[in-house]
């Protein structure tokens, strides 16, 4: 049983995450920001996974002088999870020395690809924001569910507004 790999792929409802989880995911993403190889931005991420089971995977970010080779904290977690057998996430802490933690956009499509759970951002006071990954990327893209919606996959709090007929004209 558990979060371990199954014939579905897709995303189970976590059970509620409590406040012990989150200050052991929160310390262990505090760690692994130690461990980052960022050389060029010197800005130092580590990430902790918790899976629906309990199990944690860790991770930092690797930077490359090809900046988009770099491989970020959070999808080094999630890899390592995947690659272990696990897909179901009860939550992850993302954690900073300086600034204000937040995954980038292409983490955010990483995160969401395994469902909506809490997320973590571990200030470098120690401070955190509770927040999802629902929420950090309202709208997300799912392919198992694109083709499947009549829908727009937009938030309902989206307005779209008619071009106007200068931008019209452009071919």
């Amino acid at each position: 049983p558990g979060s371990k790999m199954s014939d579905s792929n897709t995303p189970t409802a976590s059970a509620a995450l409590t406040g012990a989880e989150m200050r052991e995911i929160a310390s262990r993403a505090d760690e692994m920001r130690k461990m980052a190889y960022a050389p060029y931005s010197k800005f130092d991420v580590g990430a902790c996974l918790l899976t629906d089971d309990g199990r944690t995977f860790t991770g930092c970010n690797v930077e490359n002088s090809s900046f988009g080779l770099t491989v970020c904290a959070e999808r080094t977690a999630v890899c390592k999870a995947v690659s272990e057998g696990y897909r179901h996430f009860k939550a992850i802490a993302v954690a900073t020395r300086d600034g204000k933690p937040s995954p980038c956009g292409a983490c955010r499509q990483f995160l969401v690809e395994f469902g909506d759970f809490p997320v973590v951002l571990v200030q470098g006071d120690g401070s955190y924001i509770l927040t999802s990954t629902g929420d950090l990327l309202p709208g997300s893209f799912r392919f198992d569910t694109a083709l499947q919606n009549t829908e727009p996959a937009h938030p309902s709090h989206v307005q779209f507004v008619p071009l106007s007929p200068a931008l019209q004209a452009i071919p």
